[in-house]
């Protein structure tokens, strides 16, 4: 990983690409393209240069397209270049371009490729777990963003935001994002569980999904087992469990049969008698010690039956390290500022969504290469910390630094911001910062401007 990460830099600067180029290869954007790369108008604003200024716009503090375009200004005066037009139009209309496909198609290369190359002791018992979870984002008041992705019903017109719900299916082992799903926040079939159906395709023999009980359905496991994949869930609340049936494993362990039930509306009657009869499923009762946790006793339900090679403890530490999606997204909408979206069509909202997407699996790569140059693992990298030293680093691509010399200390440095172990920390729910006395608003602001008038 360490020695392609540092030819890629070094044909980077040969053919003077622009900073990202040694993170994301102008050859890889135009394989992503296809044929769209043989339709696309642009002197400045090639296919790779849109891509790699978006990025730089994902990374920046205000997430301007004046600040991005600024920045390839400058790039190009230091290469004595012709300067660009500081007006960002030109490269709106360039963004506006990229077609979503691709944006996709480099979403899914950046996080899978690392997972593959990922070393084998980074996977837990050798298998690729898929840690699964949802959120929300919110984008632009905008009538077009509006009619496809609607604020929250409760919400007065014109006082909310358009909300999107996303689903986001993160590597365990390198914390990349290998697939993700978007759509509105309410109405039919536009509950995660919902989503994530939709990526099911991701899946492949003997992987393990990681998630919460809002996806521990019997349908929802029964399909991911179809396309033989395991689960290790929480089990649902309204489903109880009695250890004293079924074929006895250990205390409080054991392993039960589900009956099918009836056929829920969203599945055609194919589907449903495609499914077995019923589903063999472990479950485990984990006693969780730790101070400041909310749930003191859970049940974990998995389709790995067997107990000798999978032991009651482990499933119960990998159930807890499905709390890293939560992290992960933190990271995308609090560090990479993804929680509120600004571009004014659904169209570019998708674009900037998989974009952020992109730069985040970029980073996580650079994240992996630190740790593995000084042998952690790369969940104990700090990901704020990474980002910190990339874009203090970066510019530094331009002077004549060696680029090995550049790269030995950015991996140095990244790796020396390591995340603590404090499984035994906890704080309350309370803030002490009070926030500015300001009124929520309840009406549409033209409102407020021609009362004050």
């Amino acid at each position: 990983m360490d020695l392609e990460f540092r030819r890629a830099l070094a044909q980077a600067r040969d053919q003077q690409g622009l900073y990202f180029a040694g993170l994301l290869s102008e050859q890889t954007i135009l394989l992503a393209f296809g044929v769209a790369r043989g339709v696309w108008q642009g002197w400045i604003y090639t296919p790779a240069v849109t891509v790699w200024v978006f990025l730089a716009q994902c990374l920046s503090a205000d997430h301007s397209c004046r600040e991005a375009v600024a920045g390839l200004l400058g790039w190009r005066l230091a290469r004595g270049l012709a300067p660009c037009a500081a007006e960002t139009g030109a490269y709106c209309t360039a963004r506006d371009r990229l077609p979503e496909e691709t944006c996709v198609q480099l979403m899914r290369q950046t996080g899978r490729q690392l997972d593959e190359e990922a070393p084998r002791d980074w996977r837990w018992h050798g298998h690729r777990v898929l840690d699964v979870d949802g959120s929300t984002f919110t984008m632009a008041d905008t009538p077009e963003n509006q009619a496809e992705y609607p604020q929250l019903a409760e919400q007065k017109p014109g006082c909310g935001f358009p909300i999107a719900r996303i689903v986001v299916v993160f590597s365990l082992a390198v914390g990349t994002v290998l697939e993700a799903a978007l759509g509105k926040y309410q109405g039919k079939e536009t509950g995660e569980n919902s989503l994530f159906r939709t990526l099911h395709p991701l899946l492949e023999k003997d992987d393990v999904v990681l998630a919460d009980r809002y996806f521990s359905g019997w349908f929802d496991m029964a399909l991911i087992r179809q396309r033989g994949a395991h689960v290790v869930i929480r089990q649902h609340q309204r489903r109880s469990s009695d250890f004293r049936r079924g074929q006895r494993l250990g205390p409080y362990d054991h392993v039960v049969s589900w009956p099918k039930p009836p056929r829920p509306s969203w599945m055609s009657e194919e589907q449903y008698a495609a499914l077995p009869a019923v589903l063999l499923v472990r479950e485990v009762r984990v006693l969780v010690r730790q101070k400041g946790f909310r749930t003191q006793r859970l049940v974990v339900v998995t389709t790995l039956l067997d107990a000798e090679n999978y032991e009651a403890e482990e499933l119960a530490q990998l159930y807890r390290r499905r709390w890293q999606a939560e992290l992960h997204l933190r990271s995308l909408k609090c560090v990479l500022q993804m929680d509120h979206l600004r571009c004014k069509t659904p169209h570019r909202v998708r674009n900037e969504f998989y974009m952020h997407l992109i730069m985040y699996n970029l980073l996580r790569r650079v994240v992996a290469l630190a740790a593995f140059s000084t042998g952690v693992e790369p969940w104990r990298v700090s990901f704020k910390g990474a980002l910190q030293t990339l874009t203090k680093l970066l510019p530094l691509l331009e002077s004549n630094i060696d680029a090995s010399v550049w790269c030995d200390a950015l991996l140095k440095a990244i790796a020396a911001h390591e995340v603590g172990n404090r499984p035994d920390r906890f704080e309350p729910r309370v803030k002490k910062r009070r926030p500015k006395p300001h009124k929520l608003m309840t009406k549409p602001r033209r409102e407020y401007k021609r009362r004050a008038a």
